[in-house]
Order: C-alpha cells, then sequence, then structure tokens
C-alpha cells in the first residue's frame, strides 16, 4: 500500500528510534491471548478515535500527551487513519510518565473534555500545543483550562470534572492496564494479540496489512 507520510524527517526520526526501544504490540480482544491473564486491553469506555464495523483489527495506543515520541508519532497514526478509514479501530489509552510533571494533567484536561464529547479536540490540541508546555516543571492547569475556553467547553462542567478524583481515577486505570500488559513506555501499541518488533513506519504499515489480509 502506498502510504503518504506526512510527517517531518526530524519527527520521523525520533519515532523510529521511539519504536525501536518501546514497541510492543498485544492487542485483540480483553486480554492477551498467550500472555498476562486478565489484563484489559480495550475496556468499553476505552476512547475509539475510529471505528472499523467489522471489528477485525484493532490498534491500541498507550501515549502520554507530554511525550516527545509520542508527538512524533501523532501524524503518522493521523494519517494511518486516513488511510485506514473503515478498516482499522484506533482506540487511545492514557499512560502518562512520572517523569514528565504534566502528564497526567494534560490527560485529565482531555478526559475531561472527553466528558463533554471532545475528546478527540483536546486529543488534537495537546499534541499540536506540545512544544509551548512539554517538558516544563510548572503546572500547566491553567494553559489547558485555557484550552477548553477557547473549545467552548461548558467551563463549570470542565472544572467540576478535572476536581473529581474519579476523572483522574479513569486516567490511571488506563495507565493500570498497560502496566498489566507490560506497558514500560510511550507509545506503545497492540495490535489484535501478536507481540511485535518494528524498527520503522514501513514494517508498521506492513503488519496491519497483515492483520487485515489474515
Amino acid at each position: 500500500m502506498s502510504t503518504n507520510l506526512k510527517i517531518s524527517a526530524a519527527l520521523v526520526a525520533v519515532f523510529v528510534v521511539g519504536i525501536a526501544v518501546l514497541l510492543g504490540v498485544t492487542s485483540g480482544g480483553a486480554s492477551e491471548p498467550g500472555g498476562t491473564s486478565g489484563a484489559t486491553v480495550v475496556r468499553d469506555d476505552s476512547h475509539r478515535l475510529s471505528t472499523a464495523e467489522d471489528g477485525r483489527v484493532t490498534l491500541v495506543e498507550f501515549l502520554d500527551f507530554e511525550c516527545e515520541s509520542c508527538r512524533a508519532a501523532y501524524p503518522f497514526i493521523e494519517q494511518l487513519r486516513e488511510d485506514y478509514d473503515g478498516r482499522v479501530t484506533f482506540v487511545a489509552r492514557y499512560f502518562p510518565m512520572p517523569g514528565h510533571a504534566n502528564a497526567e494533567n494534560a490527560a485529565v484536561t482531555v478526559e475531561a473534555a472527553a466528558q463533554q464529547g471532545r475528546f478527540e479536540d483536546m486529543y488534537h490540541r495537546m499534541y499540536e500545543t506540545q512544544p509551548e508546555w512539554g517538558e516544563g516543571q510548572d503546572s500547566q492547569a491553567a494553559l489547558f483550562r485555557s484550552f477548553a475556553v477557547d473549545m467552548g467547553l461548558d467551563m463549570a462542567a470542565y472544572d467540576a470534572a478535572v476536581a473529581d478524583p474519579a476523572t483522574l481515577e479513569r486516567v490511571l486505570r488506563d495507565r493500570e492496564d498497560g502496566l498489566a500488559l507490560g506497558v514500560e513506555g510511550t507509545p506503545t501499541f497492540l495490535l489484535n494479540g501478536e507481540k511485535l518488533e518494528v524498527s520503522s513506519t514501513d514494517e508498521f504499515i506492513e503488519r496491519i496489512d497483515a492483520a487485515l489480509a489474515g
């Protein structure tokens, strides 16, 4: 399949290195076949960016909005969503890393937006703005709140969601599932129950094509 990847050379380099070091692909159902017993790959409330009606192929990403490799992967994943529209289900799951001061804040912001049906909009906003706030040590909660204002969210509901411990618990449940599946870093992708080690975007695409053909 020919894919017109809209990624700069620098971002590709970061992403490929991230894949080579971190990528563990292990999905396909409620638990990893032959893997960690009871490890949940996709929950009923997991955020689906795109859905394939036949449900045969699902790509899950455990991500951290402050992770540079996740941001490098972002345009690639967006291109895959376009190329495989209607054929592959794309699922995004939170995995804020402890070394990133605002990773949990960012995930909570996205989850608060999701409660108003705006998950994808805030997902995009976080990656698009990451160079402005990533790697800082001070809380970016006020900046993230300004994103919600710009998007026209109900701010009373947004503030309540951010303050509600259940919102953070929802984020951390994703991370707990990831840890149970052996996720150690981000981005980590899971594809139909088969654990993969890939070193390039071409290999990534080949494995999706093989899953579709299988």
